[in-house]
């Protein structure tokens, strides 16, 4: 069989759930949207519930397949419903539910539900992505009150600068928050990562830790906490073909590599329909039998090649890390003009093997 495969350290996915508590302070929910980040959903949830306050993905759909697997903890939908229909699915299943729009609130009104819910009320603090707007913000909390359809309300907003310390625009924001919060005595959700792990005097009862739990960073430069979190997946082949090559010869599609020396090249079963960026460039890291190495010329469909060069141990049947606990996929991510959360949800095809530690 192909030997390309991602293995997904369950023990590593607790550990950087605790480090968020720990951090923090707060309870928090485990977002697990798109698959958890192309960890598996289901899985990461099974690891996480005996511990996780709860859980955070992005649509029903999502939030159904976890209670279909068992999974009895609260869920949160961070985008809330689509159609007015699904709230009776949201009451059954006991799912918690954001609200960003007003017609949203509107439809919560005109419905009748059999038990009350659990909102999580989302203001565009500047994101200006979804959210109430600030103006609308008292009144719309007011209104769920006064609905005696919801049994909690949490507040909450979105950080869209929180990976850059240096850039004031979260500090803005938290000011649109806390003015328009102001005497409404209910929870606030404000931390994702970033914020979490970067903007320590951010108030929040509720963190939403994302790219965090999977034990990558989202800042470019270092961090305290990044420094403590544990990778969860390791992609991984193996190599299959070795070349050896005289100077002056191309390299896969479009001689975007020529040999300026005698060389050694490797053959790696990975390639971009399997979720490796097709654009990383020569030079992004890879380990292969233990030794740090790089990618060589343009990324196929199913191989990519490598430097066996200075690697003399390395051959056929060699292992290859291509992000992990060794080569993080922040660096790749660096070398490709990409992020992690990318590489993790573009994973495809890729067995994932959850083993523990």
């Amino acid at each position: 069989m192909r030997p390309a495969r991602a293995l997904i350290d369950l023990q590593a996915l607790r550990h950087n759930y605790q480090l968020a508590r720990e951090t923090s302070g707060a309870r928090a929910l485990a977002v697990i949207k798109a698959d958890a980040y192309g960890h598996g959903a289901v899985r990461c949830a099974q690891a996480l519930e005996a511990e996780a306050d709860g859980f955070a993905v992005a649509c029903i759909e999502e939030a159904l397949e976890l209670r279909a697997a068992g999974i009895r903890a609260p869920v949160l939908l961070l985008e809330g419903f689509f159609e007015a229909s699904e709230l009776q699915l949201i009451v059954e299943h006991g799912f918690w539910c954001v609200v960003h729009s007003l017609w949203q609130l509107e439809a919560i009104e005109q419905t009748a539900v059999a038990k009350p819910l659990t909102i999580w009320l989302k203001l565009d603090s500047g994101m200006h992505r979804v959210g109430l707007n600030p103006q609308d913000y008292q009144a719309a909390y007011q209104r769920l009150q006064a609905s005696t359809k919801v049994e909690k309300i949490v507040l909450m907003s979105h950080f869209a600068r929180a990976d850059e310390p240096d850039c004031p625009r979260s500090s803005e924001q938290l000011a649109v928050f806390e003015a328009a919060r102001q005497g409404l005595g209910a929870e606030v959700s404000l931390c994702n990562s970033p914020a979490l792990m970067g903007w320590p005097s951010v108030p929040s009862d509720w963190v939403r830790p994302g790219i965090m739990l999977y034990g990558a960073t989202p800042f470019e430069e270092g961090n305290s906490v990044a420094a403590r979190l544990q990778p969860v997946m390791t992609l991984e082949s193996k190599v299959i073909c070795v070349r050896e090559l005289p100077a002056g010869e191309p390299v896969g599609y479009g001689a975007k590599f020529i040999t300026d020396k005698p060389m050694r090249i490797g053959v790696v079963a990975m390639g971009y329909a399997d979720g490796y960026p097709r654009h990383a460039p020569t030079g992004t890291p890879v380990l292969v039998a233990g030794q740090r190495s790089r990618l060589l010329g343009r990324v196929s469909m199913d191989m990519l090649c490598i430097d066996l060069t200075d690697v003399p141990q390395a051959g056929l049947g060699s292992s290859v890390e291509l992000w992990g606990k060794n080569i993080l996929a922040s660096e790749v991510a660096l070398a490709a003009d990409t992020i992690p959360y990318q590489l993790f949800c573009n994973l495809r095809r890729v067995p994932l093997v959850y083993c523990e530690g």
